[in-house]
């Protein structure tokens, strides 16, 4: 609950950021992320109201160490597990609206497939 709870505020920390399909698996979680679409002006230049704050950069590793900084900090307050993550993440860069859906429907019915996961505990 924690996982989801922090995956919403992500788009409270960065403005810039529109969240889609989300699922928190026992062991890991699989989320769209979609940057930049809500601040995107004529001509595609980004409004200067729209700079992100304390020189948060606009990269997609910061909002992932977001994301990951607030759930270790929930789990290191409240239990015993101090490792919470890997070290680092994947992300793909979904082009086209076959791809989205076939990635969409691949997150969705991740649950359906966790006891053949290699990793099922």
């Amino acid at each position: 609950m924690m996982a989801e709870k922090c995956w919403c505020a992500i788009p409270d920390h960065f403005s810039w950021v529109m969240l889609d399909a989300f699922i928190v698996m026992p062991n890991h979680v699989h989320g769209f992320i979609t940057v930049g679409a809500n601040d995107v002006g004529a001509k595609d230049f980004l409004p200067l109201q729209s700079k992100p704050k304390h020189g948060t950069s606009r990269m997609i590793g910061s909002i992932v160490r977001g994301f990951k900084i607030g759930v270790t900090k929930w789990f290191r307050s409240n239990t015993n597990v101090h490792v919470v993550w890997q070290r680092n993440y994947y992300e793909h860069i979904i082009r086209n609206d076959e791809a989205y859906l076939k990635i969409a429907e691949y997150i969705q019915t991740n649950p359906q497939r966790w006891e053949e996961d290699i990793y099922h505990i």
